[in-house]
């Protein structure tokens, strides 16, 4: 498979966890952050969008304009640091602590067997998981600059779900064995699901 780049998100209100650092709330031992970052080892450049404490070793740090600008201004953050050649980059939640290598190669070999400018994972729903996903990285792009235009030369407030509405978009299910890799902490209660799952 082709190289490949990862931007990680780690803003976010956490609104119904009571406005904690969720990207650094542990499960099983481990910020969700970093087990993120552990998932994508393999990527280059690693790089966080938002409000972080300490990174592992050369994962860079970046932070969207203005800061809490949202999904899209904060993916517009990390295209900012990518070299013009990076051909593919994933674009993921801090809050996706199932998240493995082997569920990324997935998604990278879905995209690279396709002509779709991005592949992501649905639920059992068919529900896109907007934020754990691999572009084309003129595909990202392309997506931040249309919705920049259609919003007057601006992304901020702007949702990931706009991005998708004009890229080309490879579903991927999930089929391998264990938990879903796709599946966020939103809450209390997702972060418990979790911790029963990781023991």
């Amino acid at each position: 498979m082709t190289a490949y780049a990862a931007i990680v998100l780690s803003g976010g209100a956490a609104r119904r966890m009571g406005g904690v650092d969720k990207p650094a709330r542990p499960v099983g031992g481990r910020p969700m952050l970093h087990r993120v970052l552990a998932a994508v080892a393999d990527a280059a450049p690693r790089i966080v969008v938002g409000p972080a404490g300490p990174l592992p070793e050369g994962v860079r740090l970046t932070r969207e304009q203005p800061p809490g600008g949202g999904p899209v201004a904060a993916a517009a953050a990390g295209l900012a640091l990518l070299d013009p050649g990076t051909p593919t980059v994933a674009l993921l939640a801090a809050d996706l602590p199932l998240l493995t290598p082997a569920a990324l190669a997935d998604l990278r070999r879905a995209l690279e067997g396709s002509a779709a400018g991005v592949a992501c994972y649905v639920d059992g729903d068919g529900r896109r998981q907007q934020l754990c996903g691999v572009w084309r990285a003129g595909a990202l792009r392309a997506a931040v600059d249309r919705l920049a235009a259609d919003r007057g030369g601006t992304v901020d407030g702007a949702s990931v779900r706009g991005l998708l509405a004009g890229a080309v978009v490879r579903e991927v299910s999930w089929s391998g064995s264990g938990p879903p890799p796709w599946f966020d902490c939103d809450t209390d209660e997702d972060v418990r699901r979790v911790e029963e799952w990781t023991r």
